[in-house]
């Protein structure tokens, strides 16, 4: 059988990036840590760290229990709470990318509250790739994402699929553009790089005329016939108008939205959050933009 305290402490330490922040999370010694390190290498059988200078790395058996580990040490969590039946009640800190909660959020938002009135939800909006820093840090219990997976990046369980679109103003033709006059996110934006590579591949000429991690202001360019830019389908707007591959715009790859949880704060209000969020994107409905 494996140890679930050793589990615990294995995700702390490949969450933190060293035994030392992982020890003081888990509120144990440096010297403890080790120890059940060691322990459960033994019983997997294989090495799931090796030295990098005077850091540890994950091997790649090691990347391998990681995953089992998150899914057994969140099973417990869920077990537990599923048998308490103190009513919901406490802060749980939520995160999110600003187009997602414009989307989003009032359902969840509304769901969660009448059905549990004595919780609190804190929400942080932030580009994804913030959310995956403050879920790390345990500045965050539970966060909706853009799910991109990157090697040493705690993964997100995805929960909805929709189509990348291309969107201009329903009431101009600025695609018509010679150069394509593009608004899109930050250099990092998934969504940015997919466009530009695409445009890229069927040789059309643009250029990147508003670039914002905000997207009433990406849509605002879009609404005011200045630009083109990308969205998801759910994130459409009235007045926006999705341009197609007759048009001479490339099919875009599809958008994952994920949910991506704190090992730390796996508490009963984390967890009912939770729930209100996979029912309600599930259930959602996409808006109808313009003819």
């Amino acid at each position: 059988m494996l140890d679930l305290d050793q589990l615990r402490t294995f995700v702390a330490i490949a969450e933190c990036g060293s035994f030392t922040r992982a020890a003081q999370t888990v509120n144990k010694t440096q010297s403890a840590v080790s120890m059940q390190m060691r322990r459960l290498e033994e019983r997997i059988g294989r090495p799931i760290f090796a030295r990098d200078g005077r850091m540890s790395r994950l091997t790649e058996n090691g990347e391998r229990l990681l995953h089992y580990a998150r899914r057994l040490v969140q099973l417990n969590d869920e077990t537990i709470a599923a048998f308490d039946e103190t009513e919901v009640a406490g802060l749980v800190r939520l995160g999110t990318p600003d187009d997602y909660a414009d989307r989003f959020l009032p359902e969840i938002l509304a769901r969660f509250s009448r059905s549990n009135p004595k919780a609190e939800v804190s929400v942080v909006c932030a580009p994804t790739p913030n959310l995956f820093e403050l879920v790390a840090n345990d500045e965050l219990d539970v966060a909706i994402v853009t799910h991109v997976w990157k090697k040493g990046r705690k993964e997100a369980q995805v929960i909805r699929r929709e189509p990348l679109l291309w969107v201009a103003s329903a009431r101009h033709a600025v695609e018509n553009e010679e150069v394509l006059p593009l608004a899109l996110g930050r250099a990092n934006c998934d969504w940015r790089k997919a466009a530009l590579a695409a445009l890229n591949d069927v040789g059309r000429e643009n250029r990147l005329l508003y670039s914002s991690w905000n997207s009433t202001a990406v849509g605002a360019a879009v609404l005011a016939g200045l630009a083109v830019s990308v969205l998801p389908e759910s994130a459409l707007r009235p007045g926006m108008r999705v341009l197609c591959e007759a048009e001479g715009f490339p099919k875009l790859p599809d958008c994952d939205i994920g949910i991506l949880r704190s090992w730390r704060q796996n508490t009963r209000v984390t967890e009912a959050l939770v729930e209100h969020i996979l029912s309600s994107l599930d259930n959602l409905s996409v808006p109808l933009a313009a003819e």
